[in-house]
């Protein structure tokens, strides 16, 4: 996120993990009070280890969760979007549920449509495209159906 080193972005995901998983999924306190939350696991691209970030979300009219991967504003791509970019499987914590999905990056005319959605949610994100170089990817994360 932008201006924390790397370290202190660890510690505050560790904050909202224990803090979203303590209270059902609700966060009531801190920058992301209010805001609808996630937690996303997926595998270490270079690591191969399990790990969990906390996101904000907007629903898709399908039922998939879109979520931008804007680090704050940074001008670096968040590590978690290289990770599921390696391996698309990720494991979803909303609210008091947990499931599997699927993280498909968007692009062209439905990139365009969801960043619209998430700006029109949150404004202040559209802010963050302006604010950086790179064109700031969007990934729509879809429940893995049960065969």
């Amino acid at each position: 996120m932008m201006g924390m080193t790397d370290e202190q972005v660890l510690e505050f995901n560790r904050g909202v993990i224990d803090a979203f998983r303590a209270n059902g999924g609700e966060l009531s306190e801190g920058p992301l009070a209010g805001n609808p939350t996630l937690l996303m696991t997926m595998t270490g691209a270079r690591s191969g280890r399990r790990l969990t970030t906390p996101l904000t979300y907007v629903a898709d009219d399908d039922g998939a969760l879109i979520v931008m991967a804007s680090a704050g504003g940074s001008p670096d791509l968040p590590a978690w979007a290289h990770n599921i970019r390696a391996d698309p499987t990720v494991t979803l914590e909303v609210r008091d549920e947990t499931y599997a999905a699927t993280a498909e990056e968007t692009h062209d005319a439905d990139r365009d449509r969801a960043f619209a959605r998430m700006i029109e949610a949150f404004p202040r994100f559209g802010g963050y495209q302006d604010a950086v170089e790179r064109v700031i990817p969007l990934f729509r994360l879809v429940r893995a159906t049960t065969s």
